[in-house]
């Protein structure tokens, strides 16, 4: 008896072809394995040669704040393409993935009492849990707003377990404006300014970064026509994104890096070094983000864009692990 012939494929009418379930993993092992590794060995690399000392377990808590990033960036980005989704027409019936807010949470909770654990010792790492002075926390500026990003990482959560979702936005916020806060001491020559850039900035990174990744998740289960119709809503207002960015990025860099000086300090410092990475990897993503916006528009198949879009996405990531050892390193402020 002869076996029959090959029934053959019919295209799916559904979003763009995907790589299989075990290439998928083996990617995503590697991608996070080499954003884990930046801010691991980031801080000795950028300090070598540069005179300068590096805070005790520098290494640690820059891991620490990459996690906290990504773990802000896919809640935020969910809650922004899901309300981009529901102003196309039709977009209200068609199905969404499976939430990660909640695990992202866990992991910003996780990552947020770690840092809280840091501070709690005088931003020293602590060796035995009897050193965490955590009612000690209450006494400080960077100590309540540890506090606060713990919280509110709990609050967003159960948020994101609850029935309406969509109320994460108000914890999540309360997340920026502690970094915002936190970044800049109000010992720092204008505070207010550079929280205010910072606050930007941070805002339109979890919208660009998480906001891609849901929306390539979301493409998988939406038509190809409805799915292209979101991609090229989500291009547009990334498009504001990146000016957004770009702009409030370069302000901050020139109020630490004084512009008589920044060509120096970006070659002779660890903050320089390491802004310097990250700049670069943005102009990688930027160009990747144009050449998906070009395929969108010119390609026969919209979805072609798709295969940028994930370059970008995982480009994306290594820029979030670039912030998070950002924060780990001494900032040379000249004033």
């Amino acid at each position: 008896m002869t076996s029959p012939r090959p029934i053959p494929r019919v295209p799916d009418s559904r979003g763009p072809s995907r790589p299989t379930g075990a290439g998928r993993a083996v990617a995503v092992l590697v991608l996070v394995a080499l954003a884990a590794l930046i801010p691991l060995l980031g801080p000795s690399a950028a300090l070598h040669g540069t005179g300068e000392a590096g805070a005790p377990g520098a290494g640690g808590i820059a891991l620490l704040r990459t996690v906290l990033f990504a773990a802000l960036c896919v809640p935020v980005g969910e809650l922004f393409v899901n309300r981009l989704a529901r102003s196309l027409p039709g977009g209200e019936g068609h199905p969404v993935p499976r939430s990660w807010s909640p695990v992202a949470a866990a992991a910003g909770f996780a990552a947020a009492l770690g840092l809280a654990s840091v501070v709690a010792t005088g931003n020293l790492v602590p060796d035995h849990v009897a050193d965490i002075d955590a009612g000690g926390l209450y006494a400080s500026r960077d100590g309540k707003l540890a506090l606060l990003e713990v919280n509110a990482f709990l609050v967003a959560g159960l948020c994101a377990l609850s029935r309406r979702p969509v109320t994460q936005v108000w914890p999540l916020a309360a997340v920026v404006v502690a970094e915002a806060l936190r970044a800049h001491p109000t010992t720092e020559h204008g505070p207010l300014t550079g929280s205010a850039l910072t606050l930007v900035h941070l805002t339109c990174a979890a919208l660009w970064t998480g906001g891609l990744l849901h929306a390539l998740r979301t493409l998988r289960l939406w038509p190809r026509t409805a799915g292209a119709a979101l991609l090229g809503l989500y291009a547009r207002v990334a498009l504001v994104l990146l000016a957004a960015i770009t702009a409030t990025g370069v302000w901050s860099s020139l109020r630490r890096l004084p512009p008589e000086t920044i060509a120096e300090q970006l070659t002779g410092t660890a903050y320089g070094r390491a802004l310097l990475a990250k700049v670069l990897l943005v102009a990688v993503v930027a160009a990747l983000a144009l050449w998906a916006r070009r395929r969108l528009r010119r390609a026969a198949d919209p979805l072609t864009a798709c295969a940028p879009a994930r370059a970008e996405v995982a480009v994306l990531g290594l820029a979030v692990a670039a912030s998070g050892l950002l924060t780990a390193l001494p900032v040379p402020i000249r004033w």
